[in-house]
């Protein structure tokens, strides 16, 4: 007998439940992790979410470690060559590097909203409005590597394919204005609430099953 498309989803969301309670220590101890990075890793916890997009987690990390090193935070260092190595490429590295610069200027009021606000999404709405570089998704995922995103969810296309595969989008959107942006997050806290996955903890899980890693 033929299975309905409904039994299918059904036995997916069954399936991905089962995974989840397989992985679950390991993602409660990495949001454990995030909550305890200290305030003087923000700086390049924010730097590292300005970098990513189209480029690879793994170089931004690169990048990130070798800002460290030449103490980008309080040194005057050009990033432009760390960004354009090959071993470690960001993609549109004089955009990103420009970026950069203007938060290494403009980081003491971005830390002074930080401690003052504490609504996740207050401090979403600032960092979208006042940082440069910072769209609803990589605001997010700054405020969730700092333990600060309250269930607030990071849309990329990895998390936006699961979405689709277990149905609770019909389509992955081929661009994100905020309306559509806040739409898509709707659902997914929805089918958190579905499944009995905590949102924060379905997010670290969709990424590890595209990547096999749990990382931030």
């Amino acid at each position: 007998m033929k299975t309905s498309r409904r039994e299918q989803r059904e036995k997916e969301r069954s399936s991905l439940m089962h995974l989840h309670q397989e992985r679950r220590g390991a993602i409660r101890q990495r949001l454990r992790d995030f909550k305890e990075v200290p305030r003087s890793e923000y700086f390049y916890e924010l730097l590292y979410c300005l970098m990513t997009p189209q480029t690879s987690a793994e170089s931004a990390d690169k990048v990130v470690a070798k800002l460290k090193e030449v103490s980008f935070a309080t040194n005057a260092v050009d990033p432009e060559p760390v960004l354009r190595d090959r071993h470690h490429y960001i993609r549109f590295h004089k955009t990103k590097t420009e970026r950069l610069l203007l938060v290494k200027k403009e980081f003491p009021v971005i830390a002074s909203a930080l401690a003052a606000m504490v609504s996740p999404v207050e401090l979403r709405e600032w960092l979208v409005k006042n940082v440069k570089g910072l769209g609803y998704k990589e605001a997010t995922h700054f405020l969730r590597n700092i333990g600060r995103n309250g269930g607030l969810t990071i849309l990329d296309r990895h998390i936006l394919r699961n979405l689709q595969r277990y149905g609770a989008i019909r389509t992955v959107p081929k661009s994100m204005t905020k309306k559509r942006y806040l739409s898509v997050e709707r659902r997914f806290i929805k089918f958190s609430e579905t499944v009995g996955v905590p949102v924060d903890e379905l997010d670290l899980l969709f990424w590890s099953m595209e990547t096999g890693e749990i990382r931030k």
